[in-house]
């Protein structure tokens, strides 16, 4: 099976936001739709590894900040490859509270949920959240996983329902990469081994600069290997 195909389904990117206690918390997330309008309820898939998904059954409210186009990178790096256990996610991010929950302010438009409902798979919980607030924060597009993946040129984090592993490349996947192997050695690559993001140098023997950190993860040079 090619797992790439599922890259065609619709995806937004979001962070999904909580409360652990009275501190902030939330994570990156990709699988939300809107199940009814009237009452509005959307559906959120969590993984059971993420610990926002035990700080949403605990608080039994959750808060989604779509993300969009214009962005910053580094919000999915910061809320999507470490963990809000161990991490205060929101150090030096700018938010609003609305509803007694945290928002981003770099979204283009936010929900408010109570849980009113769950759904329980071996990998995942899907929580139900009946919308209490909701509304859109300037008129920039939306990002897509299709978006973060093609342009942004970022990896899902390993606990994400569309996380794809290496090994899983099709081999119509790597034959396409090897068809033309001139245009590989016109440029050197660098690969951030903490979220996968690729720089890609001018010609194949162009080094990263010392300087250099992810636009993603904010990780330095020496996280990055070279391919």
């Amino acid at each position: 099976m090619n797992k790439n195909v599922f890259r065609n389904l619709s995806y937004g990117v979001y962070v999904v936001s909580t409360l652990d206690g009275e501190r902030n918390t939330g994570c990156v997330a990709n699988s939300i739709m809107q199940i009814t309008s009237s009452p509005a309820t959307i559906a959120v898939s969590m993984n059971h590894d993420n610990y926002t998904n035990s700080c949403i059954q605990a608080s039994k409210r959750f808060a989604v900040s779509i993300l969009s186009e214009a962005s910053s990178p580094s919000l999915i790096g910061q809320f999507g490859f470490q963990s809000g256990k161990d991490t205060d996610k929101f150090e030096g991010i700018a938010y609003s509270v609305k509803e007694e929950l945290p928002v981003l302010d770099d979204c283009c438009g936010y929900i408010i949920c109570k849980v009113i409902d769950k759904m329980e798979t071996s990998t995942h919980t899907v929580f139900l959240g009946e919308v209490l607030e909701g509304d859109n924060i300037g008129s920039t597009p939306a990002m897509t996983y299709a978006y973060y993946h093609n342009v942004v040129k970022g990896k899902s984090p390993k606990n994400a329902p569309t996380y794809i592993a290496e090994d899983d490349l099709s081999a119509k996947d790597i034959s396409s990469k090897e068809a033309d192997p001139a245009k590989e050695e016109s440029s050197s690559r660098w690969v951030c081994g903490i979220c996968g993001y690729v720089y890609e140098g001018g010609t194949p023997f162009e080094e990263l600069p010392d300087t250099y950190t992810c636009p993603v993860c904010r990780q330095s040079k020496d996280k990055f290997v070279k391919k």
